[in-house]
């Protein structure tokens, strides 16, 4: 049970003794309803149960208050209660039930703050999805880092979580792919080509053309426009696709599907492919309709502004019909919540596709989480153009230059509702103005006084692996410690933000906002640098150096394993 549930059970108690002795008339009692203060002057916890039972009860929730403190149950959680404001009960905890963070945290290890969650859970999370027929730009990568910590932070929580990518390779748009390839191959043979307007035409496009020719020759070149053109569309899509699960493996981001739109196309050996059986199951439920050749949804039924065509009046299939199957494939493929991240330019599309969920009887299973754009700067000023290229900073560009801790962190520092200014400087400096550098630091200086403290002088001595990390604490501080001696209020304060780990996870998770471990992080470093100004844990008498350095472990611990949750190392120097 962690702090905060046993405040609850505490506070519980308390009412119920009230109602039962009649010091309180109550029907029902409402739960302990915790909370953070604003002011850390204020206490650890303030409950709000007093103003809430004030209707019920027909008392001032001052009173009330003050009745269920004197019904408090005698326990170790509670060091000092008071009433405050309008009949806020504010909590102190008492040093042991912090001390016993430290106990909890050093015996969880990487499993400290995990939770269950209630209800559905089995989540389709799908992010990136870029089109490929070019390379991802910078904004692909703030969905990279923020669908992979999702991710990472909904399991932590509790959630069971399948993170899939949608390759939109079906459509015109691969066959224009396909062409503006062709054209920069002929030209490479010396043809005198032009590329049309609506053509892709950047370097990339060229390099793939250059990379056919020096691999086939000019195998190609007898082929008519329209072969040559269905060749290199197959060879490219190949080429870029292999790019990005290149480019975001070295993120660290993964995925358990790379989900084909072509693949909605194709029938099974029922004869009915992904789309029939999308299109029957609404026609089903009566939202299909014929007009003017072409077939359409009945969005409107369900708050859209305007009816949707799906199939065209010359037979040829809409973008959003492919949406359509694809999101009911994932309903019969078993997940009970859908979750996309799209760009915050496809905000007018969210209303039909909660429409066609609705239609299907699953009006609250879709849920859309945009994000902003990020603004790349350098040293302050805007940065448009690659250097390289003359053309977009792509994400692979930005995390050569860069690196991969610093691009998550700072693509995760922000609310995905926020925009982002990215500054490539400022990712790069290895001082404390970089906020990842800063937490870093903090975690590699907690494992410099665990090897001091073990006598291991030369860091470069041993493997420097977390599990390695894991075994010299626990051969320099052991298993059971006597944590009475930590009574300093820099040791009070550290281990009062570690105790808030536990419910960040269960919040991050439940709002969808990875960002706030960033703030953590950078709030859990600061209290650690605090502490170790003001402690020694090094050179002291023998019970506190034990405490101290069981203070620092676990502190350890829980700054590694934020930075996990974020897909950010946790280096054991630096």
């Amino acid at each position: 049970m962690d702090t905060r549930a046993k405040l609850e059970a505490v506070v519980s108690a308390a009412v119920q003794s009230a109602v039962e002795d009649k010091a309180l008339s109550l029907e029902t009692v409402p739960e302990a309803a915790l909370e953070r203060p604003r002011e850390a002057a204020h206490g650890d916890w303030a409950s709000t149960i007093a103003m809430r039972c004030a209707k019920q009860a027909h008392m001032k929730s001052l009173d009330i208050a003050q009745i269920i403190i004197d019904h408090l149950p005698q326990n170790d959680v509670i060091s000092a209660v008071e009433v405050a404001g309008p009949g806020f009960i504010n909590f102190r905890l008492s040093d042991h039930v912090l001390q016993d963070v430290v106990k909890t945290v050093r015996s969880e290890q990487g499993d400290y703050g995990k939770g269950s969650v209630e209800g559905p859970h089995n989540v389709n999370l799908e992010y990136v999805s870029a089109n490929p027929t070019g390379p991802m730009h910078v904004g692909h990568g703030r969905w990279a880092a923020l669908g992979d910590a999702m991710a990472r932070v909904m399991r932590h929580a509790g959630y069971d979580v399948y993170e899939e990518f949608y390759v939109n390779d079906h459509g015109v748009q691969m066959d224009i792919f396909g062409h503006s390839v062709s054209i920069r191959y002929m030209q490479l043979l010396g043809y005198d080509v032009e590329l049309p307007e609506n053509s892709y035409g950047g370097s990339y496009v060229i390099d793939i053309a250059q990379g056919i020719l020096d691999r086939d020759g000019r195998k190609w070149e007898g082929l008519t426009e329209e072969e040559r053109t269905e060749a290199f569309r197959e060879i490219a899509y190949e080429d870029m696709l292999n790019l990005m699960k290149s480019t975001l493996a070295g993120f660290g981001t993964t995925f358990d599907c790379w989900f084909s739109e072509r693949s909605l196309y194709v029938a099974d050996e029922s004869g009915k492919s992904p789309v029939d059986r999308a299109l029957e199951a609404m026609d089903e439920k009566g939202y299909i309709f014929e007009e003017e050749g072409a077939t359409w949804f009945r969005s409107t039924a369900f708050g859209d502004d305007k009816n949707r065509v799906l199939i065209k009046e010359n037979g040829e299939y809409t973008y959003f019909m492919s949406d359509v199957a694809y999101h009911y494939d994932k309903l019969r493929r078993g997940f009970d919540h859908l979750i996309d991240i799209w760009g915050a330019d496809h905000h007018g599309y969210i209303r039909r596709c909660e429409a066609m969920m609705a239609a299907w009887g699953y009006p609250k299973a879709l849920e859309v989480v945009l994000g902003q754009l990020v603004n790349l700067f350098r040293d302050g000023e805007a940065v448009r153009m690659s250097k390289r290229t003359g053309e977009m900073v792509t994400f692979s560009e930005l995390i050569d230059e860069v690196g991969v801790d610093a691009t998550r962190y700072l693509m995760l520092s922000r609310s995905s509702d926020q925009p982002i200014d990215f500054d490539i400087e400022v990712a790069k400096k290895r001082d404390n103005s970089n906020p990842v550098y800063y937490v870093q630091y903090a975690h590699a200086r907690i494992c410099s006084i665990l090897r001091k403290a073990a006598g291991v002088a030369d860091a470069s001595a041993f493997d420097a692996h977390e599990v390695d990390m894991r075994e010299l604490a626990l051969d320099v501080v052991g298993d059971e410690v006597d944590l009475s001696p930590l009574t300093e209020e820099a040791e009070l304060a550290l281990m009062r933000k570690m105790d808030e780990f536990s419910s960040l996870i269960a919040l991050a998770a439940r709002d969808r906002a990875p960002f706030r471990l960033t703030h953590y992080a950078q709030e859990l470093a600061a209290g650690f640098h605090q502490f170790y100004t003001t402690c020694h844990v090094l050179g002291v008498e023998e019970g506190l150096q034990k405490a101290r350095l069981a203070l620092v472990d676990a502190c350890r611990i829980v700054l590694a394993l934020t930075l996990s949750l974020l897909g950010v190392s946790a280096p054991s120097r630096m």
